[in-house]
């Protein structure tokens, strides 16, 4: 679906430069619902949290929200009590200028730690960005939230609930800082669907689990990460409960939206030439068969060898050892591509064919542990010089 058409009825949006990035590009956003909308999120595990993350964690227990504004180039993280109320500043502003309450605006950042965040910059720019409301603008708003991004990360669908047909859109941002349990991501998910905030709740918190939570590029996580459904209802369905027939058709249709994000997520990781599927088969249950894929998908040493095109089965191999599953070598199998490398725990001699399938952009690493019937998959990307490059030099 092209992007100037991707509409989400309620919703409008807008996407300004505010002078906050030096080079002029977007970096103020804003996303507004028509009525408030049931709101659910998911936030960094990270301990360090910053100031628009406390803001949004303390908010989302009422479940209503209206308006989400982000700004990209500075985070507002470790900046003390004055960024905090930078942020809270951030929604009573943007609330002002909607003529909403601020308890239904959020505020998300993105961008270099510990610097203190414009704040006159952004109260300049509010009227500005709210006069640009536009339902055709989803895509200024996936620009605006990029940092090392190469490219707006945007997805939409339609849900078949009973004889109507809802829409869900969603747009991303992440390319380094990204690792399993949320990453140096943001992701804002609209839809006109009515649903219940409890079934809301735990349809993102699947959908999370099963997508952004299982992606990696870089093994680190940032202070910022976030996630925010928002249901305005005007699709005026009976609010969708977990009992409800359609919510499986709700929770599907999120699932997927959440995985086509996550993957443009890890297809743009920062310096990346592959995208490096894992899927770990025959494990004893889904916990341990998602632990070992992280396990493989984190290793730096089995990110370089596929970067390299050098079919290494030797650090896959040791990866799933030291994941800390209990699992037995002779009876462990690893395909590259469809090549088996490894059977019961020995290699097959295949490397040469191996390296010539490394030359391909989409590599697919499969490990069948030989114990059971459940599996996980994860994404992750090679790590290359130019990682380096970019991050070398991030803040000068």
């Amino acid at each position: 679906m092209p992007r100037h058409s991707v509409i989400v009825p309620g919703f409008s949006f807008s996407g300004i430069p505010a002078g906050i990035k030096k080079s002029g590009a977007l970096d103020l956003a804003l996303i507004f619902s028509e009525k408030p909308a049931t709101t659910a999120g998911s936030f960094t595990t990270n301990k360090i949290k910053a100031a628009p993350v406390k803001l949004s964690m303390k908010q989302i227990s009422a479940h209503q929200g209206q308006a989400i504004i982000i700004n990209s180039g500075n985070a507002n993280a470790c900046t003390g009590n004055g960024g905090y109320k930078n942020a809270q500043g951030m929604a009573r502003m943007t609330a002002k200028a909607l003529g909403i309450s601020s308890s239904l605006v959020y505020v998300s950042s993105t961008g270099v730690i510990g610097r203190p965040l414009p704040i006159e910059k952004i109260r300049k720019a509010i009227p500005h960005l709210t006069g640009k409301l536009s339902p055709f603008d989803l895509d200024k708003v996936a620009s605006s939230i990029m940092t090392t991004d190469t490219f707006a990360k945007i997805y939409s669908k339609k849900i078949r609930i009973g004889t109507n047909t809802g829409t869900m859109a969603g747009i991303a941002k992440g390319a380094g800082m990204i690792c399993p349990n949320m990453a140096t991501m943001l992701c804002f998910i609209m839809t006109d669907i009515a649903i219940t905030p409890h079934a809301l709740t735990s349809a993102l918190g699947d959908a999370v689990k099963e997508s952004f939570n299982r992606i990696s590029i870089d093994n680190d996580m940032s202070t910022n990460d976030t996630v925010m459904i928002m249901a305005n209802g005007l699709l005026k369905n009976k609010p969708l409960s977990k009992n409800s027939p359609f919510f499986k058709a709700f929770t599907d249709g999120l699932c997927d939206l959440t995985h086509k994000l996550s993957k443009m997520i890890v297809t743009d990781g920062e310096g990346a030439t592959k995208f490096i599927e894992i899927t770990i088969t025959g494990a004893r249950t889904e916990t341990d068969a998602e632990i070992i894929a992280r396990s493989v998908a984190n290793s730096m040493l089995v990110k370089t060898a596929i970067y390299g095109r050098d079919p290494n089965w030797g650090r896959i191999i040791a990866a799933v050892g030291y994941s800390g599953i209990q699992v037995i070598e002779k009876k462990i199998d690893i395909y590259l591509n469809r090549i088996k490398l490894v059977n019961k725990g020995t290699g097959t001699g295949k490397e040469s064919i191996a390296t010539h399938q490394l030359a391909r952009k989409n590599i697919s690493i499969l490990i069948d542990l030989g114990l059971g019937r459940k599996s996980a998959k994860a994404l992750t990307c090679d790590m290359t010089e130019k990682y380096v490059q970019i991050n070398a030099h991030y803040t000068t």
